[in-house]
């Protein structure tokens, strides 16, 4: 017996192996869709590891060589050293020219004769001293 199957054909199934039919395609569905979605993650994290792992790379690279600029901090640092490198060659030539601002040398000088005079006034102390010790002695 030849069976013929046209769109007329009636097949007889009990309902719950349609339902289990069903059930396990769907799952089956379900199972596929996720491990995909799990393998697009995996592809994309493994390409975002590979592109940071470059950078790194050529941040590791380039940084020390000074290729990928500096810090603020250093680039401050850097400025005041300029400054002061400009700063102490300008005292040099005034140093070795002689010519320091009048305001400076004027300090310098009163400076020198405010300690001659100390001196000076101690030296006269000492001596006053000095006499009255002698006139002391002497009797008067």
């Amino acid at each position: 017996m030849a069976a013929k199957l046209n769109e007329g054909t009636e097949v007889a199934l009990p309902l719950r192996n349609i339902i289990s039919m069903i059930a396990f395609t769907s799952l089956a569905t379900w199972a596929y869709f996720g491990i995909v979605e799990r393998l697009n993650l995996v592809e994309t994290q493994q390409t975002m590891m590979q592109s940071d792992l470059s950078q790194n790379t050529e941040f590791r690279i380039k940084w020390p060589r000074g290729e990928m600029g500096s810090l603020p901090a250093d680039s401050e640092q850097f400025m005041l050293i300029e400054h002061l490198a400009g700063e102490l060659e300008s005292l040099t030539v005034e140093i070795e020219t002689g010519q320091a601002p009048f305001d400076q040398q004027q300090k310098l000088m009163m400076e020198f004769f405010e300690k001659r005079i100390n001196s000076l006034e101690e030296q006269i102390e000492k001596i006053k001293d000095t006499q009255l010790e002698i006139k002391q002695q002497n009797g008067h």
